[in-house]
């Protein structure tokens, strides 16, 4: 068993440094007494279920860009796709890492990612590429991943339910892009809106009373 010289505790697993002080430890690892408990869901189907739409997705972004749009706004809208099935990704490999707060990553991440595309679309000029294509695509794959990852790792109600909603809404930014004219291209902005809205009523559909309960816990009412 291993011991701290510093707590003077003995330490049951296989730890090399101590829970408390951050010592190292002396002596020999002794099993943990606590059981391991398995995965409740699979890696291998959520990857395989995430690696099938981004390939579908990537498919039938080249496919639009061969049969209607041939010049460099065509690009754009590619490599836009491009970030969005990144950030689907990125919003996977978080929930595997941290299981716990993953809808508040989430909402972290897609802030983050909206905010580096605005500031670059600035520094080249702005051409509008960043509100037109990369905030609302990087907003509905986004979404469209947390709804996998919550539903394939049986996360619980109260881990998500809050920043979910939250980055649900965020999907309904858009809109103003919309009403502001700050768009060049008004679907990449209508798809977001409309994969929030679905999220939404989903949501409330399913988890209504959930949601009605978390946000009086939080807000104290």
């Amino acid at each position: 068993m291993r011991h701290c010289p510093d707590c003077s505790v003995d330490i049951e697993g296989d730890w090399t440094t101590c829970p408390l002080c951050g010592a190292v430890l002396t002596g020999t690892a002794a099993p943990s007494p606590l059981p391991a408990i398995p995965l409740s869901f699979s890696r291998q189907r959520v990857l395989r279920v995430v690696f099938l739409i981004s390939l579908v997705v990537i498919l039938a972004s080249f496919l639009a860009q061969l049969l209607f749009s041939h010049g460099p706004s065509g690009i754009g809208v590619l490599r836009s796709v491009w970030l969005g099935v990144t950030a689907m990704w990125l919003v996977v490999m978080m929930a595997f890492r941290k299981r716990r707060n993953i809808a508040k990553g989430t909402v972290y991440l897609v802030v983050l990612i909206s905010l580096v595309c605005v500031y670059w679309d600035y520094l080249t000029g702005w051409q509008r590429w960043s509100l037109t294509y990369a905030v609302p695509i990087v907003c509905a794959f986004s979404i469209v991943a947390l709804m996998i990852a919550v539903w394939a790792m049986h996360v619980e109600v109260s881990e998500h339910i809050v920043y979910s909603g939250l980055t649900m809404l965020l999907g309904l930014v858009p809109i103003g892009f919309l009403v502001l004219g700050w768009v060049t291209n008004a679907l990449p902005s209508a798809v977001c809106v409309l994969v929030s809205l679905l999220a939404l009523l989903f949501l409330r559909a399913t988890r209504q009373a959930d949601v009605r309960h978390e946000l009086a816990k939080r807000l104290h009412v």
